[in-house]
């Protein structure tokens, strides 16, 4: 059969909507809820190919799905994450979390990029032209995130201007490195220039005043790392549109709640950045953010707003977050407002079914031989004695901010030794990329561990190995196997590995479907928990450690980073 002309298309569309022909489908006895004026509107919603056609009146159609005693709302919009942090590829991200109503998603293939360069980045735009959920890529615009680490790739801005006119891409991705632009570093400057009136997404957190002003004047206008209300208004205030957060790490919603409401939500959005499997298992996705808000007091018309036309007019999607007439037919049919659970999907129109699934093409993994760390021995992860109180990264519960905190530890010998007395233990970030070999120790506070080690190749962002334990036997074992299992996380107790994923697509996604990858992970949480881990997602804090660009103390393969400060300290 021939496909239809956009001409043809269209005369359908009109037709079905004016009720000339009966509709394709028609959802029959729900209402909608409108998010101009916030009523529940009672009406037959007629879909015609990959649009809504008709809304406010009654339609005939071929399909007619009763929707008694249900709500339709706009398909949700994820406005900022990283595909690799929920471990499994775009085709399981897909199937995993568009049963939940998030219909498109606009993703930073951040990580992928800082191991594997422009391949990392084709691969998802691949991907993302096979997926049933319509994924949204923005070029990664700081890899490597800083000088500080060594990265597994080098993104100049001729690497990125190739993918600009791609028609899943976007625009410029997180800006992390806001001190670059402050201070006009030359790269940064060459990317903010080459996208001046595109889509330039932001990433400064806790930046205030007069440097805010001057991040912004390069033309950045979203940005997700607002932790308290108060920073989050001034950057509204300022022209910005904040991405409200909850992730698996990252929790801000609580904090940004005082700030959803009627009148802000114009220049809101909601977004997860880092979430797993096992979380979205648990409770959910945006619908979890939706259900939390409203459970805390926020108007259902603030979040539900932020969740989808808000979100989308953020990021120039003209096309979708509203149930009317001419708009994409990204629909959620969902129990009620409150409880935010979607029965059924429709994504450009299609109901979200196994079988609609089944029908997409695969796309070949990349980078199954991306860990290249040379072998370690427990005496690598010595600290020499030296004068005075040593540097320790303090880990905030639900943060990726860290602290930067001071104790005078034991020693042994000439070698500093751990204090489990305050639970202060050592941590070591390895490169794994096969470029220098580096090893960089320190001491961290806040996993709890009593005994063993737990190890990564996510370690944001340039995830090289980062290795956190009490036995130094234990940590050169479980950074040992990361190199045997081509990347993952591993768990060591008493010279035995008690736990492990496997993620070789670039040391950061599984090759198995979601429910196994689930599965593995909560068995691994025990694991770690088995060691006396008090973090609620030991990994993915771990994994944040490395991330120079997050204030205060971090550590990367190179040294302790002071990030006020910008500069190694160690």
């Amino acid at each position: 059969m021939q496909e239809d002309t956009m001409t043809t298309k269209l005369e359908r569309y009109i037709d079905q909507g004016v009720g000339r022909e009966p509709a394709d489908i028609v959802l029959k006895n729900g209402r909608f809820f409108d998010l101009v004026t916030g009523e529940l509107v009672a009406s037959d919603i007629a879909i015609c190919g990959d649009r809504i056609v008709g809304t406010c009146g009654t339609y005939q159609s071929r399909k007619e799905i009763d929707i008694s005693g249900r709500i339709v709302v706009p398909g949700f919009i994820d406005t900022h994450l990283h595909i690799e942090s929920s471990l499994v590829t775009p085709h399981e991200f897909d199937r995993c979390v568009l049963p939940y109503g998030v219909t498109t998603v606009i993703c930073d293939p951040h990580e992928i990029a800082n191991v594997l360069g422009t391949e990392g980045i084709r691969y998802f735009l691949d991907c993302s032209l096979e997926t049933i959920m319509d994924i949204r890529v923005q070029l990664s615009s700081c890899v490597p995130a800083t000088h500080l680490e060594t990265s597994g790739a080098d993104l100049p801005i001729e690497t990125l201007l190739p993918f600009r006119n791609h028609p899943k891409v976007i625009g410029l991705a997180e800006f992390m490195n806001f001190p670059g632009v402050i201070h006009k570093d030359p790269v940064c400057m060459a990317k903010l220039e080459a996208f001046q009136g595109g889509h330039i997404d932001g990433h400064a957190p806790l930046l205030r005043g007069n440097d805010l002003n001057g991040y912004l004047a390069a033309g950045i206008r979203t940005e997700h790392e607002s932790t308290t209300a108060e920073e989050a208004l001034e950057k509204i205030r300022k022209g910005m549109q904040v991405l409200v957060r909850e992730g698996s790490v990252s929790k801000d919603l609580h904090a940004l709640m005082p700030i959803i409401t009627e009148r802000l939500s114009p220049h809101l959005a909601l977004c997860t950045d880092d979430r797993n499997p096992l979380d979205i298992a648990e409770q959910g996705h945006l619908d979890y953010m939706i259900r939390t808000a409203i459970a805390h007091g926020v108007e259902p018309l603030a979040i539900y707003r932020a969740a989808s036309i808000s979100a989308a007019r953020a990021f120039g999607l003209r096309d979708r977050g509203l149930v009317a007439p001419g708009w994409r037919a990204d629909l959620v049919v969902i129990d009620s407002l409150e409880n935010c659970k979607a029965e059924i999907v429709f994504s450009a129109g299609r109901r979200v079914t196994a079988e609609l699934f089944a029908t997409r093409k695969s796309v070949d993994p990349v980078g199954l031989d991306s860990v290249k760390a040379r072998p370690i021995n427990a005496a690598d992860f010595g600290v020499p004695v030296s004068e005075g109180e040593s540097s320790v990264i303090g880990v905030m519960p639900g943060k990726i901010i860290t602290q930067h905190r001071r104790y005078r530890l034991p020693t042994n010998g000439n070698q500093t030794d751990i204090d489990l007395g305050n639970d202060v233990i050592k941590v070591a970030v390895i490169e794994r990329h096969g470029k220098n070999g580096n090893h960089a120790n320190g001491f961290v506070q806040g996993f709890g561990l009593k005994k063993g080690a737990i190890a990564s190749t996510v370690g944001h962002d340039s995830h090289n190995i980062c290795v956190v334990g009490v036995n130094e036997d234990d940590m050169a074992l479980a950074a040992n196997r990361l190199s045997d299992i081509n990347g993952g996380f591993v768990v060591v107790e008493d010279g035995v590995v008690t736990g492990e994923i496997a993620l070789p697509i670039a040391g950061l996604m599984s090759l198995e479907p979601y429910e196994s990858v689930r599965d593995t992970l909560h068995h691994l949480r025990q694991a770690a928990y088995a060691l006396g881990a008090t973090l609620e997602e030991p990994f993915l804090q771990l994994a944040f450690l490395p991330l120079p660009v997050i204030p205060h103390l971090k550590i990367s393969d190179r040294g302790l980073v002071d990030v006020d400060k910008f500069m190694l300290i160690g």
